[in-house]
Formats: structure tokens, C-alpha cells, sequence
């Protein structure tokens, strides 16, 4: 019963740790309501751009527009465009600076690092005939070490089972509670360094094309608040 309860508090801690550790944008939690995340950019400098219907100001050196994206009145996403467009040579420059501020970066975690575009790479011709996306994922890791504890239950339960009866996790003997807690050490462990858990705090970005022109579309993800099917 001790150690049920133990479990239990800290599966409240871990729920409570991993909401608050969400995407941030200059400090900015990708969070909240529209209105109340907006007008912290606005704090920030940012300024309304009635004619896009976004907000404008400079961003890492460059002059972008924001855009605040919501789900069921949630903020889920913040999108950050380049301002004016680039020729080609001008974006694959700037394509990779940003490759490599992030890359050098401790704030963030990657799990590829080739996205240089080599300087003599024709990307028009790539994008337009071959189709061809330039993209680069990146991921800011946890303020604090939090686990997703809905996660961390699936993937007990399965470790758990591929070991004992569900009667014997019931009723476990003295030595089965050491394996037990070995596997759930292992558990936790192993889900420090999952993708699925850094993945919730997304920064990406990409190379977007208009006619021979080209602009940098950056986004700043929360994907605990993204739409996954609940409306349908």
C-alpha cells in the first residue's frame, strides 16, 4: 500500500511537471489563450500588422511576421516568417546559419545532423523538379527531468507483462519486486531519451518557395495542445 501510494504522488508530480514544461518562443510559453500570448509578444516588441492580420518585428536579425495558431482556444503553435524574400544563394546561407545556431545551441536536442545544404546544390531545381523539401527538426529539451506519466504507464505495463502474469504484478513475491523495480527503473530510464517525450516541444523550420523567391517559415510547436482527432 506504501509503495502504491508513493506511485501514485509521483505520477501526479510527473503530470504537473509535464504540462508546464512546454514550448517556449523568446521566453514565451506556447500556451494559454491567443490573446494573452499575443500581447506578451507585443511586451516583446512585436507590433500589430493589421494589413497581414500577424505581428512584425525582428527576430535572431531578421525582420519576420508572427502568427499565433490555436487549437479549441488553446495556443498549440507559434509561426514565424521571414518578412521579405530572399534570392537563392540568400537563403541556402541563411537555411544553414540557422542549421548551425541551432545545432550549437545547449537549450536544444536533434537526432540528425546533415541538414547543410552543400553550396553547390541547385535547390530550385530540387524543390521544383525532384520535389525536394529543406527542413530541419529540432527539439527543446525539458527545463526539468519530467516524464509523461500516461506514457510511462503504457510502457510499464508492457515491459511488465512480457515478464510476469498480471497476477503475479498483483501479487508479486519478494523477489519479483526487485525484478519489478529494476523494469521500472529501466522504464524511466528509456523514456528520459525518447523522441516521443522531447518531441512534444518542437522547433522547426523550412524553406519555403513563391515564383523564384524564397522566405525561412520557422515554427514553434506545443504538441500536447495540437489537434489529434478528439473533434472528429
Amino acid at each position: 500500500m506504501k509503495n502504491l501510494l508513493l506511485l501514485m504522488v509521483m505520477f501526479v508530480s510527473m503530470t504537473a511537471s509535464a504540462q508546464k514544461d512546454v514550448t517556449k518562443f523568446l521566453g514565451i510559453p506556447v500556451d494559454g489563450s491567443k490573446e494573452a500570448v499575443m500581447q506578451k509578444l507585443k511586451n516583446k516588441g512585436f507590433q500589430y500588422n493589421q494589413r497581414l492580420d500577424c505581428l512584425s518585428g525582428e527576430f535572431n536579425g531578421i525582420d519576420v511576421n508572427v502568427s499565433v495558431v490555436t487549437n479549441n482556444n488553446k495556443v498549440w503553435r507559434i509561426a514565424v516568417f521571414d518578412a521579405y524574400k530572399s534570392n537563392e544563394r540568400d537563403i541556402k546561407i541563411r537555411f544553414n546559419t540557422l542549421c548551425r545556431q541551432f545545432m550549437k545551441n545547449e537549450r536544444y536536442k536533434f537526432t540528425y545532423n546533415d541538414y547543410i545544404i552543400p553550396d553547390d546544390e541547385d535547390i530550385s531545381h530540387e524543390m521544383i523538379v525532384n520535389n525536394k523539401r529543406y527542413q530541419a527538426s529540432f527539439y527543446q529539451k525539458e527545463e526539468k527531468e519530467t516524464i509523461d506519466s500516461v506514457a510511462f504507464k503504457k510502457r510499464l505495463k508492457e515491459a511488465l507483462l512480457e515478464e510476469f502474469t498480471q497476477e503475479e504484478i498483483d501479487n508479486p513475491t519478494e523477489e519479483q519486486k526487485e525484478k519489478i523495480k529494476a523494469i521500472k527503473e529501466g522504464v524511466l530510464f528509456t523514456l528520459k531519451f525518447n523522441n516521443e517525450l522531447f518531441g512534444k516541444k518542437s522547433v522547426w523550420f523550412m524553406i519555403h518557395e513563391e515564383y523564384g523567391s524564397y522566405r525561412i517559415l520557422m515554427y514553434y510547436d506545443n504538441e500536447y495542445n495540437r489537434a489529434d482527432g478528439e473533434d472528429l
